[in-house]
């Protein structure tokens, strides 16, 4: 089975990235995809999200500085085909001390290799900190391509110019020279303001068919299903941001299979069915 490390990120907080994580990371699971979901956010918000607790030891952080691997570290949450690796606080001094081992910003690929060979998972969703710090620039530097919720507000493309210009550095500097972007999920949408409506517009403008088509509305219900540490799909199925997110799963597992087929090597023509150019006109097919 082919895994696919997806980035969930943008260095701006309160844009509904936690939120687009763990929903989408729902979403997969009830699309019979096999998901894991790594809460690399030191805050924790996606593991209370999924109702788990953050228990010292438990999350990415002792791999990333070498310790026991990371397949130790994960858990089911009770959500069909969605197993998690928590966050806990001490994330918050791998910002530290991971700059300071030996190619640093490749750890994080490192600890996912092991998950990438099991082969347990269609896709790994990395939830990441609302920074561009070392934890940030490892999930960039792991995957193979990054989701950029972006929340319908006035300096929207600004931070988006931010992070897909970090996106191509990593590339150029050869940290991770097949690195995409999967999408940008618009986010915190209110059709009732003309402000959300022309940020939609200009950013579709600027980055075309890179955006999904679903829009994620602004609603109580997204806001409230955290606190229950429920999912959306969850915490009320038929909500009009289940219903979104639902949607969204749907456009980003075409893309991924997608992906997966222009990635997939062209099988060679077997010689019989070969036509030489250079055959007499009157020949024969092969039969």
């Amino acid at each position: 089975m082919n895994t696919r490390i997806i980035a969930v990120a943008n260095q701006k907080g309160g844009v509904g990235k936690t939120t687009t994580a763990v929903s989408m990371a729902a979403c997969l699971g009830e699309n019979h995809y096999s998901t894991l979901l790594v809460d690399l956010d030191p805050q924790g918000n996606a593991t209370s999200a999924l109702g788990q607790e953050k228990l010292t030891g438990g999350s990415v952080y002792n791999t990333l500085m070498g310790g026991t691997s990371l397949l130790e570290a994960i858990r089911p949450t009770g959500y069909p085909n969605l197993d998690l690796v928590p966050s806990e606080l001490d994330l918050a001094a791998a910002e530290l001390h991971v700059a300071k081992l030996e190619n640093y910003l490749l750890r994080l690929r490192q600890t996912l290799h092991p998950i990438r060979e099991s082969g347990r998972y269609r896709v790994v969703l990395v939830d990441c900190p609302p920074s561009l710090g070392i934890l940030t620039m490892n999930a960039l530097a792991a995957a193979d391509s990054v989701l950029i919720p972006l929340q319908c507000e006035y300096f929207a493309l600004e931070g988006l110019t931010v992070i897909t210009g970090m996106v191509q550095k990593l590339r150029d500097a050869g940290a991770n020279p097949s690195l995409v972007i999967e999408g940008i999920v618009m986010t915190m949408y209110d059709g009732r303001t003309n402000l959300s409506q022309q940020v939609v517009s200009d950013v579709r403008s600027h980055y075309g068919a890179a955006v999904f088509e679903t829009v994620v509305p602004r609603t109580v219900r997204l806001g409230e299903a955290p606190s229950f540490g429920k999912p959306i799909t969850v915490y009320d199925s038929g909500s009009l941001g289940a219903l979104a997110y639902r949607q969204l799963s749907d456009e980003l597992i075409c893309r991924i299979e997608a992906r997966m087929t222009a990635e997939s090597p062209t099988p060679a023509v077997p010689q019989s069915t070969v036509i030489s150019h250079t055959s007499d006109t009157t020949g024969t097919m092969p039969g």
